[in-house]
């Protein structure tokens, strides 16, 4: 009975041994299969874009193209009206013809009426001034014989100095008839002129603000204001994507990063097309302090930053789109 009693305590105890034993092959291999595995990082696809704007304010008066549309560079996208950069236009065109017409009166001088008059006024002062010289020195040798008194004497000579004064003030006039406008009020003409073919520039590259073209290709991927609507300054009309130039961001935590470095190649799997694609880093870069990170200091190691990776296809894939998912393991 003895023999009995010891016999089923050793078989509780392998009992409780085996079970024992299970437990720990089950935890092992827990352990070294769902432990182990692998870190999956996930990115988007991404695209370089432009915004179409315009300098001056004005009404959508026709949008030639729609979302998805492909367009290349110099292509007609949208057409402004702006009635008020039309009226600068015909402020800007008035001014420069005035400034034109100065301009050339001071380079042409006087008219051929002006200078024959201004003759004429210095011929009449000329002839004057010879009858008041005349008159003096016949007074002048009465005044020397003594039959002229000192006071008609001195009347007379007033009178021929006042008239060659004047026969002088008629030849300055009319060599500044003859010679035209200053050299300096001529220059100041020309630039008047060109002040005023710069407003009317100015206002030319307005007007061509009108019409929005596109400056590089790609594809129309948004459009923002309808036709009739009113557009601000500098108020984005739509968004080109240039599908030439894309890449994939993925913000990698840095114990996750794996040696990777700029130029490193990897493979990424595309759920859109269910397929591997290979990449090539070119951009690396903490995202600070304020960005997403692990904290590991509880259990005595160290902070984790996170990191933005960004690469770009090695090859060209065909149908790749922004937004589509990126998944590396």
């Amino acid at each position: 009975m003895v023999s009995s009693a010891k016999q089923q305590h050793n078989n509780i105890l392998l009992a409780i041994l085996g079970f024992v034993a299970v437990v720990i092959i089950v935890a092992l291999i827990g352990f070294f299969t769902l432990g182990r595995d692998p870190e999956v990082m996930q990115g988007q696809v991404e695209v370089s874009e432009y915004r179409v704007s315009s300098k001056v304010p004005g009404r959508i008066l026709e949008i030639r193209v729609k979302e998805g549309d492909y367009v290349k560079a110099g292509d007609t996208l949208v057409i402004l009206d702006a009635p008020e950069v039309r009226a600068k236009m015909e402020q800007a065109r008035g001014a420069e013809e005035a400034a034109s017409a100065l301009e050339l009166k001071a380079r042409n001088g006087a008219r051929n009426e002006q200078i024959q008059g201004a003759y004429q006024v210095y011929q009449q002062a000329k002839a004057g001034l010879e009858i008041a010289e005349k008159s003096y020195k016949r007074i002048q040798r009465l005044f020397d014989e003594g039959v002229m008194s000192a006071q008609k004497r001195d009347e007379v000579f007033a009178q021929y100095k006042a008239m060659e004064a004047q026969c002088k003030a008629a030849k300055s006039q009319y060599d500044m008839a003859v010679n035209g406008a200053r050299q300096e009020d001529k220059l100041a003409a020309q630039a008047q002129v060109n002040r005023a073919k710069g407003a009317v520039n100015e206002v030319t590259s307005y007007i061509h603000e009108t019409v929005q073209v596109a400056q590089m290709e790609g594809e129309v991927s948004t459009v923002y204001p309808k036709v009739g609507e009113l557009v601000g300054t500098g108020s984005p009309i739509m968004t080109i994507s240039m599908l030439d130039d894309m890449w994939g961001t993925f913000n990698v935590r840095e114990d996750q990063l794996g040696g990777m470095n700029v130029g490193t190649e990897f493979t990424a799997f595309v759920p859109a097309f269910n397929k591997d694609i290979r990449m090539k880093v070119y951009y690396m870069k903490d995202q600070g302090s304020y960005a997403v990170w692990k904290a590991t200091k509880a259990n005595g190691q160290y902070d984790l930053k996170t990191f933005e990776v960004k690469a770009r296809p090695v090859n060209k894939v065909e149908g790749l789109r922004p937004g589509m998912s990126l998944v590396v393991k």
